[in-house]
C-alpha cells in the first residue's frame, strides 16, 4: 500500500487526511481511552448534567429518609403522635423515586444521542476510507466497531458516569450523616470503604483491558462471517463449509475465553465488594448492639446508623459497577477512536476551479456534444459548473506505482495519451498493469511518482467529488449492491428521469430483464446481485455509467460474461458514446479490441506499443500472439 507524502496528506482537495476526531479526543493511538470516552460525551453534557442533577436530588431525598424514620421512632418512643414525621418520611420516599426515575429517562436519552452521533460519523467516515485502507482492515471488525462498540457506549457511559458522580457524592454524603449519628461506627465503616477503594483501583483497569480484548476477538469473528457469507457460492462449490465452520468455531471460541476473562474480572470486584460490605454490616451491628447496652447510643441512633449503612451499600457497589463500566466504555470508545483515525479522502467540492497552475490545454478538446436522448455528457447551461463538459484527454506522464513495498512495481514510469472521444483498447497479459490504470484515474491510489492528467490538469489538483462526477466506471466484477435494481441503476444519479433511465435500460436490453420480473425496476436483486445472472450484473453496471453521462467511461472487462447477442448490441451502444465521450476498455475478446480507434499494449507494468488493430499486428510480435488466441488475458 502506498501513502501519499506527508506535506501531500495535509491537502483538503482530494488527499487523503485523518477523519475529523470528536471533541475533546485526543490524537494519536496512545491517547488514554477515558478522555476519548470524554470527548464522545461531551456534546451530552448539558443534558447529562440534568440527569445527573434529578438523579442526585432523588438520592439525598433517600437520604433524608433514616433520620426522618429517626424521627417517627423517637417520636413514638415518647407517645406522642407521628402524622407529621411519617407525611415526611412518605413524601420523601415518592418524590425520591419519582426524581430518580426521572434522571434515569434523561440519561438514558442522552446515551441514544451519544450513539447516534458516533453511529452517524462512523457511517459517514467509512465510505469514504481510502481504497488501501479498506484493503488492509477487516469489514467485520469495522461492522463490530460500528454495531457492538456503540452498543457499549450506550450501555455503559452516561449511566455508568452516573453511578461515578452520583455515587461517589451521596457516599460522601451518607458519611457525614454517619458521623453525626456515631464516630465510633463511623470509623468501622470507613475502613471497609478504603478496603473497597483498593479493590476498584487494582481491579478496574484489568476490566478495562480485558473488555477492548473482548471486543476485538468479536470484531475478528465478525471479520471471519463476513469474509464467509461473502463468497458462499465458492465455499459451498468447495465443499468447504466444515472448515469455513471450524475456523468461526475458533473464532468465538477464541471471544467466549476472552469474555470470560473480562467477566472474571468483574466478579472479583463485584464478590470482593458484595463480601466485605456484607462483614461490615455484622461488625456495625455487633459493635453498636454493644453500644446500645452500654448505653453510648440510643436504639433509635443504630437504626438510622444501620438504614444509611443499608443505603450506602448499594451506593459503593454502584460506584465500583460504574467504575468498572466506565474502563468498558473507555475501551470501546479507543476501538471507535482507531476506526475514526483511518484515512479517509475529502469529496468536497469547495476546492473546485483552484489549484489551476497545472492545467495545460487538453489534446484534442472542442466543444460539448449536444445530445437529445440524455446518454452522452450533459448539456449544460451558460455559467453553470458543468459549461465546459467535453470529452476529456487523459494522459499518463512517467507514472511509477507499486500497491505495497515488496511486491513487484505495478507501473514503471510509463507515458501515454489518450485524446478526446473516440475507445481506447488497454491489452495485455494478467498483471501488466491495465487495472491499475483505471484504479489512478480514479484516484483509487496516488502515484509513488509522475503525473495522472484529465484533461492536461493533475488528478490530484481536481476536488473528488468533481472528477469522478466526470467519469463512469465500470469494475471488472461488476459489483452489486442489496437493494432493488432502480436503486442500484441510480446509484449516484437520484435526479435521473424516467425517459432516461428507460434508454439506457433499452441500450443495456435490461429492459426485456425488467419486462419479466414481477416488480419491474423495484425488483430486489439480493446480497450483492445473487439475483441476477453475471451478464445481467454486467448490463446493469454499464447501464449506471451511462447514466451518468461521463466525461470519461472506463470498462474493466465489461462484457466477459454476456452472451454474443448482448456483447453486439453493448458494443455497438459503447460505439455510439464514444462519438461524445473518451471510452477506455481493458479488452479481453478480440472483437472488442478491433473496433478500438486506439490500442495500448502493456506488458510488465510497462506501455509496450500504442497503434490500431492493423499497426500493432504488423509491428508488435506480443499483440500479435495475443489476438491470435482471440483472448486477451485477464486485466490487473
Amino acid at each position: 500500500m502506498t501513502s501519499a507524502p506527508p506535506a501531500e496528506s495535509r491537502r483538503t482537495n482530494g488527499r487523503a487526511r485523518p477523519a475529523e476526531q470528536p471533541d475533546g479526543a485526543a490524537p494519536g493511538p496512545r491517547c488514554h481511552g477515558l478522555r476519548v470516552l470524554a470527548g464522545h460525551l461531551r456534546p451530552q453534557r448539558g443534558r447529562m448534567l440534568a440527569g445527573l442533577a434529578l438523579g442526585l436530588l432523588g438520592s439525598l431525598l433517600g437520604l433524608a429518609q433514616p433520620m426522618a424514620a429517626k424521627q417517627v421512632m423517637d417520636t413514638l418512643g415518647q407517645g406522642h403522635p407521628a402524622a407529621g414525621p411519617v407525611i415526611i418520611l412518605s413524601t420523601s420516599v415518592v418524590a425520591g423515586g419519582l426524581l430518580a426515575g426521572l434522571g434515569h429517562y434523561v440519561l438514558d436519552c442522552s446515551a441514544e444521542s451519544v450513539v447516534c452521533t458516533v453511529r452517524r460519523r462512523l457511517t459517514h467516515l467509512l465510505p469514504r476510507l481510502r481504497v488501501p485502507v479498506i484493503e488492509h482492515t477487516e469489514p467485520g471488525d469495522l461492522i463490530a466497531r460500528v454495531t457492538s462498540d456503540t452498543a457499549l457506549l450506550r450501555r455503559t457511559a452516561p449511566q455508568a458516569v452516573s453511578a461515578a458522580v452520583t455515587g461517589t457524592l451521596i457516599t460522601a454524603a451518607t458519611v457525614v450523616m454517619m458521623a453525626l449519628l456515631d464516630a465510633v461506627l463511623l470509623g468501622v465503616t470507613l475502613a471497609v470503604i478504603a478496603f473497597v477503594g483498593l479493590v476498584v483501583i487494582v481491579v478496574s483497569p484489568r476490566i478495562g483491558r480485558a473488555t477492548r480484548h473482548t471486543q476485538e476477538a468479536v470484531g475478528r469473528m465478525g471479520a471471519g462471517l463476513e469474509r464467509t457469507l461473502g463468497a458462499l457460492r465458492t465455499v459451498k462449490a468447495a465443499g468447504a463449509e466444515q472448515r469455513e465452520t471450524a475456523a468461526l468455531h475458533r473464532a468465538a471460541e477464541h471471544a467466549r475465553r476472552t469474555g470470560i476473562h473480562a467477566a472474571a474480572w468483574e466478579a472479583v470486584s463485584a464478590t470482593l465488594s458484595a463480601v466485605v460490605l456484607q462483614a461490615c454490616f455484622l461488625v456495625v451491628l455487633g459493635v453498636g448492639g454493644a453500644r446500645v447496652t452500654s448505653g453510648a447510643i440510643g436504639v433509635s441512633t443504630l437504626v438510622a446508623f444501620l438504614l444509611y449503612l443499608f443505603a450506602l451499600t448499594p451506593r459503593i457497589g454502584q460506584l465500583v459497577e460504574g467504575l468498572g463500566q466506565l474502563q468498558i466504555g473507555a475501551a470501546a470508545a479507543v476501538r471507535i477512536r482507531e476506526a475514526e483515525a483511518l484515512e479517509t479522502e475529502e469529496a468536497g467540492a469547495e476546492e473546485a476551479g483552484t489549484e489551476e497552475a497545472d492545467t495545460v490545454q487538453p489534446e484534442g478538446a472542442g466543444q460539448p456534444g449536444r445530445r437529445s436522448d440524455g446518454i452522452g455528457p450533459r448539456v449544460p447551461s451558460p455559467g453553470s459548473r458543468e459549461q465546459h463538459q467535453r470529452p476529456a484527454t487523459v494522459a499518463f506522464q512517467r507514472v511509477q506505482f507499486t500497491y505495497r513495498p515488496g511486491l513487484p512495481p505495478a507501473h514503471r514510469h510509463i507515458s501515454f495519451t489518450i485524446p478526446a472521444g473516440g475507445i481506447t483498447a488497454i491489452v495485455g497479459p494478467s498483471g501488466a498493469g491495465k487495472t491499475t490504470v483505471f484504479a489512478l484515474i480514479e484516484r483509487f491510489y496516488e502515484p509513488d511518482a509522475g503525473r495522472v492528467l484529465l484533461d492536461g490538469r493533475d488528478v490530484r489538483r481536481w476536488p473528488l467529488a468533481e472528477l469522478r462526477a466526470a467519469i463512469g466506471y465500470v469494475e471488472q466484477d461488476a459489483p452489486v449492491l442489496a437493494g432493488s435494481l432502480r436503486d442500484n441503476l441510480t446509484l449516484g444519479t437520484a435526479d435521473a428521469t424516467d425517459e432516461q433511465i428507460a434508454r439506457v435500460l433499452r441500450l443495456t436490453r435490461l429492459d426485456t430483464v425488467t419486462a419479466r420480473l414481477p416488480h419491474g425496476l423495484d425488483a430486489q436483486v439480493g446480497h450483492r446481485g445473487s439475483r441476477l445472472s453475471g451478464g445481467e450484473r454486467q448490463r446493469l453496471a454499464v447501464a449506471r455509467a451511462l447514466l451518468r453521462r461521463p466525461r470519461l467511461l472506463l470498462l474493466d472487462e465489461a462484457t466477459s460474461q454476456l452472451d454474443a447477442a448482448n456483447e453486439a448490441a453493448l458494443r455497438e451502444t459503447i460505439g455510439d458514446t464514444a462519438r461524445h465521450t473518451t471510452v477506455l476498455v481493458v479488452a479481453h475478446r478480440l472483437s472488442t479490441v478491433t473496433t478500438a480507434d486506439r490500442i495500448l499494449v502493456m506488458e510488465a507494468g510497462r506501455v509496450r506499443a500504442l497503434g490500431t488493430h492493423a499497426e500493432l499486428m504488423a509491428r508488435d510480435s506480443l499483440y500479435a500472439g495475443l489476438a491470435g488466441t482471440q483472448l486477451i488475458g485477464p486485466g490487473s
